[in-house]
């Protein structure tokens, strides 16, 4: 039986959607073939062993149930046949965390240090994106220096504003004029010092999960988002009911290939290993499918896209976590 260790939570805003998808594992793993530990790390990035009921996990409350602090963390994970890190967002999606672990040569579920770096990245992401030739919508990096007036005069309302490094559409607006504008990138920059700035799109939001398995790629069939909100932002994902997804969606064979061959491309392209959600634009009236976004750790809750394409394509939960720990 071998000994799994799933670490959840981590400083970053995404902390409590990585404690629902760590629950959701958990209650899901077959326990027939993996001994589960859990880890969480709290917002002092301090790491605790966690044994207690899995609906501290749910209520976002695990530090108030049973967990032991550990102190020699490196010797900790020795202990362990796999990791599996299910921390979204900083310091647990963008290769800090799979550097730490490829140092003590430990196997683990997901993508490496340098494709999850560049993953998280949405600027360096966007750069590589274009060296594969997959088409974008317009956009802009801002720093510090950048100006209003300067940002209006290269790209056209309405635009979509968000933090270049994050998750879970934490940060992100969408501006139809300057004041608007000025206000977006405000609550952007309370995330991250960069800003990425797109110029919107009406467009349908199409996901697609992919999986190494067998010594071969599986990209899922797209799935569709349908927003309570105007915009998918995260309210509109972990908190309006209303929203829901379509699995399959009623997309043309051509468009659904394309999205399919665009997703193995980016997965090769940026060297991800084992699993990964790759978000896309479908725009009706041009007919074009544009890259939006990848995640090297995506949701793994009750409600999550990427276990839902995968359930789509006859691979249960189940199935779907005992080929990603047989495969790190």
């Amino acid at each position: 039986m071998k000994k799994v260790l799933v670490i959840f939570g981590g400083n970053s805003f995404e902390h409590y959607v990585s404690c629902k998808s760590a629950k959701s594992i958990i209650e899901n793993i077959d326990k027939k073939l993996f001994e589960c530990t859990l880890v969480g790390i709290d917002f002092d990035n301090k790491w605790y062993q966690f044994k207690d009921d899995l609906d501290h996990l749910e209520k976002g409350t695990w530090k108030q149930g049973n967990t032991l602090e550990i102190e020699h963390i490196t010797n900790y994970l020795k202990r362990f046949d796999v990791i599996f890190p299910i921390i979204h967002g900083a310091n647990g999606e963008d290769g800090k965390l799979q550097g730490l672990l490829e140092l003590l040569q430990l196997r683990f579920v997901g993508g490496k240090t340098l494709g999850s770096a560049i993953g998280m990245d949405k600027e360096m992401s966007k750069i590589v994106f274009e060296h594969l030739g997959i088409p974008q919508v317009p956009y802009l990096v801002v720093e510090e220096e950048s100006s209003i007036p300067e940002i209006i005069s290269r790209i056209d309302f309405p635009v979509i504003v968000k933090p270049a490094n994050g998750g879970s559409s934490v940060g992100i607006s969408k501006a139809n004029d300057k004041k608007q504008l000025k206000k977006a990138i405000k609550e952007a920059k309370k995330y991250d010092k960069k800003i990425i700035i797109e110029k919107y799109i009406k467009a349908r939001e199409l996901e697609c999960a992919v999986l190494e398995f067998d010594n071969k790629l599986l990209c899922s069939y797209p799935g569709e988002i349908k927003s309570a909100n105007e915009l998918y932002d995260y309210d509109a994902k972990y908190k309006n009911e209303k929203s829901y997804t379509i699995i399959p969606t009623d997309l043309s064979e051509t468009v659904t290939k394309t999205i399919q061959n665009y997703a193995s491309r980016i997965f090769k392209g940026l060297n991800i290993n084992g699993y990964s959600r790759i978000d896309f634009f479908y725009d009706e009236v041009s007919e074009t499918v544009y890259i939006n976004e990848i995640n090297t750790i995506p949701g793994f809750t009750s409600i999550s896209m990427y276990p839902k394409l995968m359930e789509n394509e006859g691979i249960s939960y189940q199935e779907l976590l005992t080929i990603l720990i047989s495969n790190a």
